[in-house]
């Protein structure tokens, strides 16, 4: 069929649902619903078998789905009503939820229902859960609603009793920092992430506080901050604390809207003296860090969960230094990520906003992130497996081709392309993306931009397995294949190989002048005043509107792609186009 799909934004369950319904065969088009442009002539224009709404912000007109099929998919069980539905789950604490597809009409999340799937609600930030339980009962609710929609013979059911609850405003979400327990804070941070925030008045000014992580062995005046580690500030609650990852000052009417940042980089000269507490990368649980390494037999896990996957010149720099303390370990395998959630999407392009000077951090973050990708292209003592728990792009992706395996949840979309942020790329990626894909295929990505299902980058050989299991299984399920590597008879004359391996490339072409190639056009860039990505990263950061639908998106796309046949080994040095608009992640 060839399904609409109409959203708020090109967020990750749109991706995800727009690579899933590509790989069966669907041609996918995009439209976002914007201000100003009229919805029912873009439906007009696009003449879809069936409108698919995976993420709206808005009612769908009268006009639109009394001539069209409209189905809207809701972040809550049959009978959940409101624009908060997620948010009010979290903050109560909600061990069980799910997904409904249902046919739009004029009382809002009230149609017939086309499809419901439930779902666990494990202990983590909302944005977590959405991107994890909640898109892949999305996913099978769509699929499902779709089938029966195509079948021409199912008759939605009518909704029952409903609960309609208001939208989740911060008069509900203030946190009382006199009589909150550390996890009622907890759940009021995590119920508000990765937005809007909890909004609070911090050192006499008003801030909106994202993420947040229990703290058990600090104490202090509820209130109080007590100390900083990796960029977070640790705040005071009635009967422990709490870590506090990022936070974005509250916007001024007719001011840009302000940037998410590191706690401590956000607050700058107005945080008091305050000690950092740095925790070991191998430390045990339950301190709060966000590298983690741990042994088991002869593997090595290196853990890292940055806040929407952005990684910063210092957050590049640690996870570099914790990844050579991890070669220095007698393990034969060693594994980079492996937790739920983002696994990366390459710089920080909100520090680089906030930088005085973007050009240079920039600079300064591209380096740092390609010196993590080149020390695991150079690591040749031991196997290293890239396992993505969670959705990747950009330089992510590239991060991850560096590895010797890349093993993917079935429910992770990758992003393997650079241009929509006006950029050329690094990280290597003109070496492994046409080593693992071919050319043609590299330059087909790179220029398409699209997000690609995990189904499709085995096909197409970026990952080379696909976890079939929900993401609260994902970590187990990679202790039990790395193990299993490791104790493989065929591993250590893979790891004899790797050095005789790489001294080959170094005499053929060093890695060295890829990056050097790589590096020449991404200073350019950065130092042009008159760039695309300048301001496209500040439209991207600052959440600006976009004025249009990027023309990619609302161009009919199928993919069903084998690994390209023909594609080369070798390097491709293709620019990518430059000036296209869209989030290629939340």
């Amino acid at each position: 069929m060839h399904i609409l799909l109409v959203a708020t934004a090109f967020n990750s369950l749109t991706q995800r649902v727009h690579a899933e319904l590509r790989d069966r065969g669907h041609t996918v088009t995009v439209e976002l619903a914007l201000p100003g442009v009229p919805l029912a002539d873009t439906v007009r224009r696009h003449t879809p078998h069936l409108v698919l709404a995976p993420m709206l912000k808005t009612a769908i007109p009268r006009e639109v789905w009394s001539a069209y099929p409209c189905l809207v998919v809701h972040p809550g069980p049959v009978g959940d009503r409101g624009p908060s539905s997620l948010d009010w789950a979290v903050l109560e604490g909600a061990t069980r939820w799910g997904v409904t597809v249902f046919q739009a009409e004029d009382e809002m999340d009230a149609g017939a229902v086309w499809a419901s799937v439930a779902c666990p609600v494990p202990p983590v930030s909302k944005s977590d859960l959405y991107r994890g339980e909640i898109a892949d009962a999305a996913l099978a609710a769509v699929l499902l609603a779709v089938e029966r929609f195509a079948s021409g013979t199912y008759t939605p059911l009518a909704q029952g009793p409903a609960r309609s609850r208001p939208y989740l405003d911060q008069s509900v979400r203030r946190i009382d920092w006199d009589t909150d327990a550390t996890w009622t804070v907890v759940r009021k941070l995590r119920s508000a992430d990765s937005q809007p925030g909890v909004l609070d008045v911090l050192l006499g000014e008003e801030w909106y506080l994202h993420g947040g992580h229990p703290e058990e062995g600090l104490r202090g005046a509820p209130g109080e901050l007590l100390a900083t580690r990796a960029g977070a500030i640790c705040r005071a609650t009635r009967d422990g604390a709490v870590w506090i990852p990022e936070l974005r000052r509250r916007r001024v009417p007719g001011q840009p809207r302000p940037v998410k940042l590191p706690a401590v980089r956000a607050l700058g000269g107005r945080l008091p003296p305050l000690p950092e507490l740095p925790v070991a990368p191998d430390a045990p649980w339950p301190a709060w860090t966000d590298i983690r390494y741990r042994e088991e037999g002869g593997v090595g896990f290196l853990s890292f969960a940055f806040p929407g996957g952005a990684m910063s010149t210092t957050q590049c720099r640690r996870l570099l230094a914790a990844y050579r303390d991890a070669c220095a370990r007698p393990t034969s395998v060693l594994v980079l990520g492996g937790w739920r959630d983002f696994f990366s999407n390459g710089i920080h392009l909100g520090v680089i906003e906030a930088a005085d000077d973007p050009a240079a951090e920039s600079w300064a973050n591209i380096n740092a992130i390609d010196d993590l990708v080149e020390a695991v292209l150079r690591t040749t003592g031991r196997l290293v497996v890239s396992a993505l728990g969670g959705n990747a792009a950009a330089g992510g992706v590239m991060l991850a081709l560096a590895a010797d395996e890349v093993w993917c949840r079935a429910g992770c979309v990758l992003n393997p392309h650079y241009r929509l942020m006006g950029l050329y790329g690094s990280e290597y990626w003109t070496y492994t993306l046409p080593r693992r894909v071919g050319a043609t295929m590299a330059d087909r990505l790179l220029h398409e931009a699209l997000p690609v299902s995990a189904a499709t980058a085995r096909r197409l050989g970026l990952v080379d397995q696909v976890l079939e299991c929900g993401p609260q299984d994902f970590t187990a399920e990679v202790r039990r294949l790395a193990a299993r590597l490791a104790a493989h008879p065929g591993t250590r004359s893979r790891i004899a190989m790797k050095k005789s391996e790489l001294d080959c490339q170094e005499s053929k072409e060093p890695l060295a002048a890829f990056r050097e190639r790589e590096l020449a056009r991404m200073h350019r860039i950065f130092h042009h005043p008159g760039a695309p990505y300048h301001a496209l990263r500040r439209a991207f950061v600052r959440k600006e509107t976009p004025s249009c639908t990027p023309p990619h998106l609302a161009v009919a796309a199928s993919m069903r792609t084998a690994r390209d046949p023909a594609g080369s080994r070798g390097a491709v040095d293709a620019a990518p186009a430059e000036g296209a608009t869209s989030r290629p992640h939340d």
